[in-house]
């Protein structure tokens, strides 16, 4: 499927102006970090805005999970405490969040992987209320952006990509790694980027009407930088520029970067001298071709990538394979 580039790009352009307030829409809001700040922030935003919005979010952190599911396993009470308490030991895997704030029906979590907490917003949740599908699912903002080839491992755009193989219209948020830690669950950070969040959805409303909100098959990356003051709205691609270096090491301890070091010791824990999948950022220059790149661009602006969903062949791939195997597919192989 081609993607419609042309309309893509207008849309960005209309994220520079003050659009009226969206239609009212049943929105899904989930993501691969468990109960956050910028989830809470974003909830409270698109309901200041009329839109009913479940929201189904793994128990624990699940950061790096993609789009991994325990199909056939049962999900057994609690053991522990979900994050920021939004179950406790004991509670069933799957159910409404009882944490006293957020307890009432909308908020929901599972003992399991972010494409699991989606399709039990989907096949669950949204069907007892609905009865339908929602008109969109928003997964994020996550804790961190989401660039380059680690989309591939991220639980927050699998979510996005999920749902796009399902028909529906789907945006991965990214922001800052500004949300955890505070107790209300509130951060200046993340409420800046649920209200630009909110501003993305606007725009695409411009066009949409009561229509879709995108083109089946259609699902966006959008990447907010760390500092919002001066960012503007750029369209971007996935592109070949890393932001980070991802390997393995036979020993973490010897090669963990400054990076590795300093998110363990905010664990209380230290890198250990044991094998493991290490990273770091990458500092090299981009190559003039790359500096339209989400992993450049989400760096100083708000980097919106549009992405096909799984792994679908655009038509010109297609042309170009029936051309190359050309003979093959035209002989009987019975």
């Amino acid at each position: 499927m081609r993607i419609p580039g042309i309309a893509l790009a207008a849309t960005a352009a209309l994220l520079v102006l003050q659009p009226s307030a969206a239609a009212a829409r049943n929105i899904i809001l989930t993501n691969d970090d468990g109960l956050t700040g910028n989830v809470v922030a974003l909830y409270r935003a698109l309901k200041d805005q009329g839109h009913d919005v479940i929201v189904s979010v793994p128990c624990k952190n699940q950061s790096g999970m993609g789009a991994a599911l325990h199909i056939g396993r049962a999900l057994a009470p609690l053991q522990e405490d979900c994050r920021n308490q939004a179950a406790r030991a004991g509670d069933p895997g799957a159910g409404p969040v009882t944490h006293a704030d957020y307890a009432g029906g909308d908020f929901y979590y599972v003992d399991g992987t972010p494409v699991m907490a989606l399709l039990y917003g989907l096949d669950v949740v949204a069907d007892r209320r609905w009865n339908a599908q929602p008109d969109l699912v928003l997964s994020g903002p996550n804790e961190g952006q989401n660039v380059g080839a680690i989309v591939l491992s991220s639980g927050t755009v699998s979510n996005a990509q999920f749902a796009a193989m399902r028909g529906l219209p789907a945006i991965a948020l990214s922001g800052g790694a500004e949300s955890p830690g505070a107790q209300d669950l509130v951060t200046p950070h993340s409420e800046e980027v649920a209200r630009h969040s909110v501003k993305l959805l606007q725009a695409l409303e411009v066009n949409a009407g009561s229509g879709p909100l995108m083109p089946t098959g259609i699902a966006l990356n959008v990447n907010f930088p760390d500092d919002l003051t001066d960012a503007e709205w750029k369209l971007t691609r996935l592109g070949t520029y890393n932001a980070y270096n991802v390997g393995f090491t036979d020993n973490l301890a010897e090669t963990a970067s400054p990076t590795m070091v300093e998110m363990a010791r905010e664990r209380g824990i230290e890198v250990p001298p044991l094998p493991g999948v290490s990273f770091e950022f990458n500092d090299a220059d981009p190559a003039s071709g790359q500096l339209d790149d989400e992993s450049i661009v989400y760096r100083q602006n708000i980097a919106i990538s549009p992405m096909q969903a799984g792994y679908a062949l655009s038509p010109d791939g297609e042309t170009w394979l029936r051309w190359q195997l050309g003979d093959l597919l035209a002989k009987d192989l019975n």
